[in-house]
């Protein structure tokens, strides 16, 4: 058997990556999901698509939770929560959503590479992730990387969210038989 060399380097990327995120960061992002009346998360390209999964497992988990953009996602109101994903912080139209959610008295938290920018300026909670982006003209936070320029955010914020899961299952109490009850079933 050969190694897949390109996929053990992604690997190593992203160990040596999630050596740098801040475990009180991920922990306050549980906590504000617990504290929360509902829950919205958003997300655009393909950081919305780890959004949208993480979107889904808490939806597996019993929260009330809609992936903003959905014909059937209520408005946002206070004690409500707003997860944004976004590798910049400055995508126009999650910066807009998380003003009007602000605005309106929900509480904001965001995964970003850039916390001092717009959306993380709004944020009680913010997960600094490594990354580059070609929308923003600051200095990137991560060293060279193999995969394509986005790629570690994405990937880093699917298994943040995961991790985030996973301690929310722990402190529910819940099982995998539980989640699955909830799991669609019109397939």
């Amino acid at each position: 058997m050969n190694k897949c060399d390109n996929l053990l380097a992604i690997l190593a990327e992203l160990t040596e990556d999630a050596q740098q995120i801040d475990n009180d960061s991920v922990q306050a992002l549980g906590d504000a999901i617990l504290a929360a009346k509902r829950v919205f998360v958003a997300g655009a390209g393909r950081s919305g698509f780890a959004a949208r999964a993480f979107s889904n497992r808490l939806m597996h988990l019993g929260f009330q939770v809609w992936f903003v953009g959905e014909p059937t996602t209520p408005s946002i109101q206070q004690d409500d929560l707003l997860i944004i994903g976004s590798g910049s912080g400055e995508t126009g139209s999650l910066v807009t959503m998380a003003q009007k959610a602000h605005k309106q008295g929900a509480t904001l938290a965001t995964l970003t590479i850039y916390p001092q920018h717009s959306i993380g300026q709004l944020a009680a909670v913010t997960i600094a992730i490594p990354g580059i982006t070609a929308k923003s003209e600051d200095a990137s936070t991560k060293a060279a990387t193999v995969q394509p320029t986005w790629s570690s955010f994405e990937q880093l914020s699917w298994l943040i969210y995961d991790s985030v899961v996973i301690r929310l299952k722990q402190l529910t109490g819940q099982n995998d038989t539980q989640m699955f009850s909830r799991h669609a079933n019109l397939e």
